[in-house]
């Protein structure tokens, strides 16, 4: 191995780096809709400019994925609304997006041990289960393989603000491969596509500059 620091890590980093400001813009980028009635409990210049972000939404993708909002009547309808009241970044099928970019990352990061990434799209407590199954899986010798094959829906499934805490629940619906080997024999999982349910949960301080979301809570469908 020659001395000079090799081109593909550098490459590499560059990638992670650009990946990581792009799913922390697009969290909370906004986009333009319509203003809905009044949000009860909200003041009125802060419901003058909440958008009809919680509108019955179950578009398809270009790849089939569908992108479910919950109604404006909605206990998690109202979720999203009053978020969007408090915080003119947030937009929630932009938030969508971001939500997928994580999830895919989150998902490889794990598989591949990748504990850098985790600690900077997971909260403390849920970071440190993740790494305390990483560290298992190494300490038995195992390797993860984990392969999105696709993304058959992402859909709201709650919102609420409490103060400052701004959350959202996700359910990812994804056609996916997992195996999980030691000494290249398959010990668990199978080489073949599955459906995966899970129910994410991420959470922002809206009073904070910083418009990352974390994962907070995972479990599944």
């Amino acid at each position: 191995m020659s001395g000079g620091f090799p081109i593909d890590l550098i490459l590499f980093a560059m990638v992670a780096a650009f990946l990581v400001l792009r799913l922390r813009s697009v969290l909370g980028k906004r986009q333009g809709f319509e203003r809905p009635p009044a949000t009860p409990g909200l003041p009125e210049a802060r419901t003058a400019r909440v958008e009809a972000v919680t509108e019955d939404i179950a578009a398809a993708r270009a790849d089939g994925a569908r992108r479910t909002l919950p109604p404006s009547s909605s206990a998690a309808g109202q979720g999203l609304a009053r978020i969007a009241a408090v915080d003119p970044s947030f937009e929630p099928n932009a938030f969508l997006d971001g939500a997928e970019g994580a999830f895919r990352m989150i998902v490889a990061a794990f598989a591949q041990g990748d504990r850098q990434t985790l600690r900077g799209l997971l909260s403390d407590d849920t970071y440190a289960g993740f790494e305390q199954a990483v560290t298992a899986r190494e300490n038995a010798g195992e390797s993860q393989r984990t392969e999105i094959r696709a993304m058959q829906e992402i859909a709201v499934e709650g919102a609420a603000l409490n103060g400052n805490l701004a959350e959202v629940t996700v359910r990812f619906v994804s056609d996916q491969v997992n195996i999980t080997t030691r000494n290249q024999e398959i010990v668990a999982g199978a080489d073949a596509v599955t459906e995966v349910v899970d129910i994410w949960t991420f959470q922002r301080d809206v009073s904070q500059k910083d418009p990352t979301w974390k994962l907070t809570a995972t479990r599944s469908g």
